[in-house]
């Protein structure tokens, strides 16, 4: 996610393949199944024992941030999503298809599922079993054993309804599900909201493989994470199928249904890009230059942290004044801010610290959120009149109130997430690091790091740790004083 800082502006270059509006011809990518305006199952579902679902095994827990959200006992392996959107009705009906594993010993099945959502039916195993509803959770009646593996299957319907953030920031107010006056829809959801529209373990280290199917009136379009591998139209229904094969947590999945103008371009290491503007919108987003920016910010990331770790990269349009690095298809608002390229530069960092290995628990938001500043940071004063040490300088005068008013970055006020103590103070800390150990050294680590546990989570433990091993140097002192200071550590 993107906090408000300073601006560059967006140069023109590359041009793109651009498929247009409504009245464009659909191109089928895949044999249609059976379209209408209710969820359509397309593909087969891997076997529970097939290792492709090994890669998603994780280790849920409590959140010691936001506990209520999120089981210690599902462990989510592949969510395979059924959706259609009625946007007249405002009525989202869902059937979910989850690959899982028991963590723990359990009477239960627990998952988040926003109460405006009504549960039709569950089937576990192709049985259908008794459930009840206590606020968000949804509870299925089933004695599991750790370890065992289960198909579960929940037919939803309803009208979703965005949840409150847990911020004081200025760029957003709620997550999860929102609809817009048009009745075009859009989500972003860190820490939480991804439960305002499926059944999930709504929590960052489970994370899980998706399948997304999207039904929407025509010209409307779905949009979600990873490669779109079909898009039909029949009797007055566009209906997308994408698939994300890589793991990702539940607070890295986007969804948006409109009008949407698509653009295209390989970057230069060969990783497709797509821009989906919404039609109308072309004016605030110029998506050849913006691709062009996104091939350019791509190539530098690249050579300081290696070749990028998804099969694609996608830039979302959407009416916010946010963005977030959702996983394969990162999420923008469609301010000047959001469309320029530090923000994009700083969203596709975050597809190595943040998406290949993110935080274990929202203790860690620094984690993401401070290296991919200091790389913004890098980024900007490569191209710009003033080098890295002005920069830092400069963030430096508003670090210590960032940290009076939120706390500090890694023991954080509840109420404050997402505020400038995650980001600023996380990448003052790199810089002194980088100092302490030289260029060299730490940009090695940089790299390393997200590829010691790709598609994993750590915690703060683990990163000192690591960074300590790897650099032979006790840096505890200098993480903890950045990080769990109650003032900003001299510099």
């Amino acid at each position: 996610m993107r906090r408000v800082g300073l601006v560059l502006a967006v140069s023109l270059g590359l041009s793109a393949c651009t498929a247009g509006g409504p009245d464009t011809e659909v191109e089928v990518l895949a044999q249609p199944g059976e379209v209408g305006l209710a969820p359509v199952a397309l593909g087969e579902l891997p076997a529970l024992d097939d290792p492709v679902l090994d890669a998603s095994v994780s280790r849920p827990r409590r959140d010691p941030v936001y506990p209520g959200v999120g089981h210690p006992v599902v462990d989510a392996l592949h969510y395979d999503l059924d959706l259609a959107w009625d946007p007249e009705e405002r009525l989202l009906t869902g059937r979910e298809t989850l690959l899982l594993r028991v963590a723990r010993d359990s009477e239960r099945l627990v998952l988040d599922l926003s109460p405006a959502l009504e549960v039709t039916g569950v089937r576990l195993d192709g049985e259908q079993r008794p459930f009840d509803r206590r606020g968000q959770d949804l509870r299925v009646d089933a004695e599991v054993g750790k370890d065992d593996r289960h198909v579960l299957e929940i037919d939803y319907a309803g009208s979703p309804e965005p949840v409150a953030a847990p911020t004081t920031r200025g760029d957003f107010s709620t997550n999860g599900w929102t609809v817009t006056d048009d009745g075009d829809t859009w989500t972003m959801q860190e820490p939480t909201g991804a439960y305002s529209w499926y059944a999930v373990d709504d929590q960052p280290a489970d994370k899980a493989t998706y399948d997304i199917t999207i039904s929407v009136p025509s010209p409307r379009v779905g949009v979600a994470n990873g490669q779109m591998i079909s898009r039909t139209e029949s009797d007055g229904v566009t209906t997308t199928r994408w698939s994300m094969e890589q793991p990702a947590s539940s607070y890295l999945v986007t969804i948006a249904t409109g009008e949407y103008a698509l653009s295209e371009a390989v970057s230069s290491s060969g990783v497709p890009l797509s821009y989906w503007v919404p039609v109308g919108e072309e004016d605030r987003v110029d998506a050849d230059a913006g691709l062009a920016e996104a091939d350019r910010g791509l190539t530098w990331l690249e050579e300081k942290l290696g070749p990028y770790p998804f099969d694609a990269l996608g830039f979302l349009f959407v009416d916010s004044e946010s963005g977030m690095e959702t996983q394969t298809m990162i999420t923008l608002g469609m301010t000047e801010y959001t469309t320029s390229t530090p923000v994009l530069v700083h969203e596709i960092a975050h597809h190595w610290w943040g998406d290949l290995v993110g935080p274990t628990t929202w203790r860690d938001l620094w984690m993401n959120e401070g290296m991919a500043m200091y790389l913004q940071g890098a980024w900007m004063a490569s191209e710009e009149p003033y080098t890295l040490q002005q920069l830092m300088d400069y963030w430096a005068q508003d670090e210590p109130q960032m940290r009076a008013e939120a706390g500090p970055a890694a023991d954080y006020d509840p109420a404050t997430f997402g505020e400038g103590n995650a980001y600023y103070s996380g990448a003052l800390m790199w810089h002194e690091i980088r100092g302490l150990i030289g260029d060299r050294e730490f940009w090695r680590l940089v790299r390393e790091w997200p590829q010691s546990m790709p598609y994993g989570s750590s915690d703060y433990d683990g990163v000192v740790g690591w960074w300590s091993r790897e650099s032979g140097r006790d840096l505890a002192p200098v993480f903890d004083a950045w990080l769990l200071g109650e003032t900003s550590p001299p510099r």
